[in-house]
């Protein structure tokens, strides 16, 4: 069957041999058409170029705009670390510390520090994540454990280190304590 089919095409590409070869319009006529059919595939081809070059660009400037976006946030963390420790050597003091007037001023400039950084922070989109009295979020919270409270179960009832977001991302998750029902 398919010899039959391949002969029938052979016999067909004779036939035209023999017509073009009788016929120059007709063999102009079907150069034209060759032509535009190959025209077309190359417009085609062109078009779908064209459309990939404009995707890949987009897509670059998104990543690159990302990448922009996001470069900070290694230092943001590192950061965190000192805030954390200036928040914990102002709980630390007493009231006793904060009467006298040496320490006073030394205290003054911490919490000055502090302020700073805060301000720091937010110029640059990272902020506090909201934990005690909030249900907990597995995806800004972290639990570290659960303590009997007549709260609701799964609301966060202590901070143990405040979590923070770099714009829509996660910087450093909240650790945090959890209500469950007592006993």
């Amino acid at each position: 069957m398919n010899q039959d089919n391949e002969d029938l095409h052979d016999d067909a590409d004779e036939i035209r041999r023999e017509t073009a070869a009788d016929s120059p319009e007709l063999a102009e006529h079907d150069r034209l058409a060759e032509l535009e059919k190959a025209l077309e595939e190359a417009n085609s081809k062109a078009l779908y170029a064209a459309a990939e070059t404009q995707n890949v660009r987009r897509r670059l400037e998104a990543e690159k705009q990302q990448a922009a976006s996001y470069a900070a946030a290694t230092f943001a963390r590192d950061m965190l670390a000192i805030k954390d420790h200036l928040d914990r050597a102002l709980a630390a003091v007493s009231d006793e510390l904060r009467a006298d007037k040496v320490a006073s001023s030394f205290l003054d400039g911490i919490e000055s520090t502090a302020r700073e950084l805060d301000t720091i922070f937010n110029r640059n989109s990272v902020t506090r994540i909201d934990t005690v009295g909030q249900p907990l979020d597995p995806n800004k919270h972290q639990a570290m454990m659960e303590v009997p409270s007549d709260e609701p179960a799964g609301t966060i009832v202590q901070e143990m280190q405040a979590g923070y977001m770099l714009k829509d991302r996660l910087l450093r998750p909240a650790l945090v304590a959890v209500a469950k029902k007592p006993d």
